[in-house]
């Protein structure tokens, strides 16, 4: 079968591999989307981040080479010994999210030790994955597989919301206006965000963004985003997110936030920034970060995509073959900024 295998940063090659094989408590997937994230892209340019390579993950036993793609859909192929609840055929999502299980608080366990099918393990960058039932959720059987592959990045940006503490009819700003700052808008919008500001050097991210629902989108090089937040609030927003992953959106965001309001980090960052606590301290601003999701915000997340609550459909710019995964796909993420989330197509399986 065809994979797209890591091998270290800029050298990702689509290959020929074995089809893996079924065994007890797995379930076969037949991959029909996957979208390239945020994570995927920082692996690409600056890896291995995430991925194990000098040594394997104590979690997975695995290191690089190893094929990538954590957000995905598809259909059931095959189910293992002891799996219940799924059959060939079924519309499935995965949450990839893999921990050790040591603290009954998932959030608490997850940070004791995670790694994610497609970074710690293959992923979905392939026409046949094998993962654990457990990180298998079920979709309705009228729900696009596009949009299956679509919860993963959605769930981070509602997490995104809990972690950040908003209440209906806070005033929101997001720093960076890529995929997870757009479901992020998305998300402050559902929970009920009276005012979300959007900053971005990209004037066509920006565009999208005012269409998902920011009722403000500001290209941060032509307007200073602080001075821009203080002509209407200011004392700053209730609560901004910072999803560009660099150290001036960070200092940006801390200045715009009103004292006792939230900043929450969801980025990924490549290197290292500088930072002055007392920019904190001093303002009363409180901080937050966060990485992934709870399993009930996965599952809250399928829900509000098939409900029709939240949509996050109009994050996706394109759509590729797997053989054009780095030009199209990588190379196209770190160079074209009017690009957004693009699905690589497997099965194509609607």
């Amino acid at each position: 079968m065809r994979a797209a295998v890591f091998h270290d940063a800029k050298d990702i090659r689509v290959e020929d591999v074995e089809i893996p094989e079924i065994s007890e408590g797995k379930v076969k997937v037949k991959v029909a989307w996957a979208g390239i994230c945020g994570s995927d892209l920082h692996e690409y340019n600056a890896g291995p981040i995430f991925i194990p390579s000098g040594e394997a993950s104590p979690m997975t036993d695995r290191k690089a080479p190893l094929t990538m793609g954590h957000e995905f859909s598809g259909t059931v192929e095959e189910v293992g010994a002891g799996v219940e609840g799924l059959e060939a055929g079924d519309k499935v999502t995965i949450n990839p999210l893999i921990t050790q299980e040591v603290h009954e608080e998932p959030l608490v366990d997850m940070y004791k030790g995670f790694t994610f099918v497609g970074l710690g393990s293959d992923g979905g960058f392939a026409d046949y994955v094998v993962v654990d039932r457990k990180n298998i959720v079920k979709l309705e059987d009228e729900t696009s597989l596009e949009l299956g592959a679509l919860v993963e990045p959605t769930a981070v940006a509602l997490q995104a919301i809990r972690e950040s503490e908003m209440q209906f009819s806070d005033s929101v700003a997001v720093f960076g206006a890529g995929p997870i700052g757009l479901l992020t808008i998305i998300a402050a919008r559902a929970a009920g965000a009276k005012d979300i500001f959007a900053f971005d050097l990209s004037d066509e991210r920006l565009k999208k963004a005012k269409e998902v629902g920011a009722t403000h989108a500001v290209n941060s090089g032509n307007e200073d985003p602080v001075a821009y937040i203080h002509e209407y609030y200011p004392d700053g927003v209730d609560r901004t997110f910072e999803v560009a992953g660099v150290g001036v959106t960070v200092d940006q965001s801390i200045q715009a936030t009103r004292a006792r309001g939230m900043v929450t980090i969801v980025s990924i960052f490549e290197k290292p920034i500088e930072f002055n606590p007392m920019s904190l301290t001093a303002s009363g601003v409180r901080i937050a970060s966060t990485l992934a999701y709870e399993p009930d915000i996965f599952e809250a997340t399928v829900k509000m995509i098939e409900s029709g609550q939240i949509d996050p459909f109009p994050v996706i710019s394109d759509h590729i073959e797997l053989n054009e995964i780095v030009d199209k796909g990588f190379e196209a993420l770190l160079n074209d900024k009017s690009q957004s989330k693009i699905l690589v197509k497997l099965s194509g399986d609607k």
